[in-house]
C-alpha cells in the first residue's frame, strides 16, 4: 500500500482533545505513572508547580493519533520525537484542551515527515514533533 497522496506544506490533521481530571487518573492507571503532581493539587502546589499537570507521554500520545488516523491503514509511523516545551496545566473546573495540526514537513524516498503544532492555554506544548511515516 502507498500513503495517501500529499504536498509538502498540507495540512492533514487538526485535532483538540479536551482533558479533564478523570482523564488524569485513569492514565495515569493504565500508564502506572500515579505521581500525584497529576492528580493532586496540594502537591503540584508543594513542589512549585502552576497546577496539576497532564503526564508528558499522553500528550504525547494524543500528537500523534491524527497522524495514526490519517494513515488509515496505509502506512506506519516509523519515528516520532518531541520536545517537552511547556506543560499541559489541567483546571480543575475547566480542565484544559491539546491542540494538534499535522501538517507535511518532508516528502521523500523513504515516506514522509509530518511536523505537529501542539498547543495548549495559547502556547506551545511540544516543540520540534516530528512524525516518520512510511508505506507499508
Amino acid at each position: 500500500m502507498a500513503l495517501p497522496t500529499i504536498e509538502v506544506g498540507q495540512l492533514i490533521a487538526e485535532r483538540e482533545y479536551p482533558l479533564d481530571r478523570g482523564a488524569l487518573v485513569r492514565y495515569a492507571g493504565a500508564s502506572g505513572d500515579l505521581n500525584p503532581i497529576h492528580y493532586r493539587d496540594d502537591v503540584a502546589a508543594s513542589v512549585g508547580l502552576p497546577g496539576v499537570l497532564a503526564h508528558g507521554m499522553l500528550t504525547m500520545g494524543l500528537a500523534v493519533q491524527p497522524v495514526v488516523d490519517w494513515l488509515d491503514g496505509h502506512g506506519w509511523v516509523s519515528g516520532y520525537g518531541v520536545r517537552f516545551t511547556r506543560p499541559v496545566v489541567v483546571d480543575a473546573a475547566e480542565g484544559a484542551t491539546v491542540t494538534v495540526r499535522a501538517t507535511v514537513g518532508v516528502i521523500d524516498d523513504a515516506g514522509a515527515r509530518i511536523d505537529l503544532s501542539v498547543s495548549a492555554a495559547g502556547g506551545t506544548v511540544l516543540g520540534k514533533a516530528q512524525v516518520r511515516v512510511s508505506a507499508l
